[in-house]
């Protein structure tokens, strides 16, 4: 079960649940607890709980597939791929034809499904308006979607008797630009579609803005702010949008006043807020997690904090923990870094111990105050665990996120590595007993640094990119490639320059490889071509491919065994007498 909505009446709970054998929509009454009543049996199942405000109408969008797909069959047809973007990581991996999604309204009582919009375009992140007359949406309607980031916003009626087309009709567009758009959502007296904006689909942060309901020039309400911005939410009144936004490793809450823009910052500190709600008379209850505990439900009045759960007080009083601390310190260039630091349980100052340095993904993103479970599992080997924000990091502006355009692996080299220094200085950190590992990014970062230095023992890369040129068409980046780097036949020397690959006759640091056998994100071909270099050379490695496997959302079996696995590799080299 997921996604649970309460009915307006507050006496029953809709909520998607697979228990008839894939996701639909399902009520369950709450003043007598009986059994949940399902209200869809939709082919394909409902991906998302999108209710019109009366609740007789459930929003889904839904993939167009050809007549020729229709039919069922056992036996596999070959891929007839015409499009830019062909690659997603998921299923079978290609993407045929335009694949296109459109929005349809189903009639809950009737059982009735009306299409809302039709055509080669594909309609995303849609949402009711308060009277249930019109859909908001974003979509690229250029000539060749796949060519760039930027989309608009639209909205089409909900009640017509035919599907609004391609060529316009029915549409109406309320927001153009080059910019991104997402997470469009009407003001409570429908007069304005909030939305999130970025400059473009990489490094651009996510600021709020604000249109007209009949369309017009936006207007930018977290641009003094300059953090990432996410989970919009109006007041019911209409005058604030309350929102989250990451700031040093945190993710606070604020709120911007429609009218003027005026920001507050109502939630601060060393703690994460993952999700909120503000009840009709202004009442906030946030789902939030401190330095180093796991999520709880707290109250928000006057500033000051109640917690309303303890759903991991058995679970914290059960297990020994290391202490978490954030650190500073200076890049070669003198830009300030953070960086999160996990001491093993029972640390004893003055005492050295073998250290991890743990990279993160993205590279947009950031480690945050929190428990996390891989993290506490390292220390509790016997690890200091060192998880740096580098130059293209979330939580310290537009221009700190931008540093690394065009410069992976150069600008961000130095922040990554000074983190060990710190430790090191502070005497937490023998030098003689270093690791590194990361996933994603993380990895393409974890290749690099071992073909820049051998000060680190052993090395753990998951599902990094090596030899970026490899990747141009083999993976799902083709818009990135294009934008940041320009086609590799007349930029060879940009993409050569960020493959760590290349000076793979660096390497002498032992290095495992690993990555999921459908990973079309970054394919596991990165890990054979380095696995294959290091192997030639005689350096120790290791490569583990798991099956059946994506970028992410691995099994539980995967997720246990790689981890199991990274601790014996460093383990064997970090701590060999």
């Amino acid at each position: 079960a997921s996604s649970p909505y309460w009915a307006q009446d507050g006496k029953t709970l809709f909520f998607l649940s697979d228990r008839s054998g894939s996701d639909q929509l399902w009520q369950l009454p709450l003043d007598t607890f009986g059994e949940a009543i399902r209200l869809t049996d939709i082919e394909g199942g409902v991906s998302s709980l999108a209710l019109s405000r009366d609740e007789s109408r459930l929003l889904l969008i839904q993939e167009d597939k050809p007549d020729s797909e229709q039919a069922v069959s056992d036996e596999k047809e070959p891929w007839v791929i015409t499009r830019r973007q062909f690659k997603e990581d998921a299923g079978e991996g290609y993407l045929t034809g335009m694949d296109s999604e459109h929005l349809y309204a189903y009639d809950i009582a009737a059982a009735e499904m009306q299409q809302l919009t039709a055509g080669r375009y594909t309609e995303q992140a849609a949402a009711w308006s308060p009277d249930g007359d019109e859909i908001v949406f974003v979509s690229n309607r250029d000539e060749d979607p796949d060519a760039k980031y930027g989309n608009e916003l639209w909205a089409v009626s909900a009640g017509a008797e035919s599907p609004a087309t391609d060529e316009g009709s029915g549409l109406r567009r309320l927001a153009s630009g080059e910019d991104v758009k997402d997470l469009p959502l009407w003001s409570p007296d429908g007069r304005f579609v909030a939305y999130l904006s970025a400059k473009d689909g990489v490094y651009g942060i996510s600021r709020l803005a604000i249109v007209p309901a009949e369309g017009g020039e936006p207007r930018f309400l977290t641009e003094t702010l300059d953090r990432w911005v996410s989970s919009p939410k109006f007041s019911t009144d209409g005058r604030w949008i309350y929102f989250l936004y990451d700031n040093h490793g945190g993710r606070h809450l604020g709120r911007v006043r429609v009218s003027d823009g005026r920001l507050e910052r109502l939630l601060e500190g060393d703690l994460v807020v993952s999700a909120f709600d503000v009840d009709s008379r202004g009442g906030i209850v946030v789902r939030l997690n401190r330095q180093n505990d796991a999520p709880e439900l707290y109250r928000l009045q006057n500033g000051k904090l109640t917690q309303l759960t303890h759903i991991n007080d058995g679970y914290f009083a059960s297990v020994d923990l290391g202490t978490k601390e954030k650190i500073t310190y200076e890049s070669d260039d003198s830009t300030m870094v953070e960086a999160f630091v996990v001491k093993p349980p029972g640390f004893r100052a003055g005492q050295r111990y073998p250290t991890i340095l743990d990279i993160h993904g993205g590279p947009v993103g950031q480690f945050s105050w929190g428990y996390s479970f891989d993290t506490q599992y390292l220390a509790s080997k016997g690890y200091v665990v060192v998880q740096p924000n580098p130059r293209g990091s979330t939580g310290r502006g537009q221009a700190f996120i931008e540093a690394i355009y065009e410069t992976w692996g150069i600008t961000d080299y130095p922040d990554i590595v000074r983190a060990v220094d710190r430790t090191i200085e502070l005497g937490y950190t023998d030098p003689d007993a270093m690791a590194v590992t990361g996933y994603s990014y993380g990895g393409y970062m974890t290749n690099v640094v071992i073909t820049r230095t051998d000060r680190f023992k052993a090395a753990a890369s998951g599902a990094g990119h090596s030899y970026i040129v490899a990747n141009y068409g083999h993976d799902i980046y083709q818009r990135w490639y294009n934008w940041e780097l320009g086609v590799p036949w007349e930029n060879r020397e940009k993409y050569d320059r960020l493959s760590p690959l290349l000076q793979a006759g660096n390497v002498t640091t032992p290095t495992l490889f690993y990555g999921g056998r459908e990973d079309w994100n970054v394919p596991i071909l990165n890990a054979e071509l380095f696995f294959q270099s290091l192997k030639e050379k005689g350096v120790d490695t290791e490569l583990v491919v798991y099956p059946d496997s994506h970028h992410g959302n691995w099994n539980s079996r995967f997720e246990k065994d790689v981890l199991e696995r990274i601790a014996t590799w460093f383990d064997r080299y970090t701590k060999a007498q």
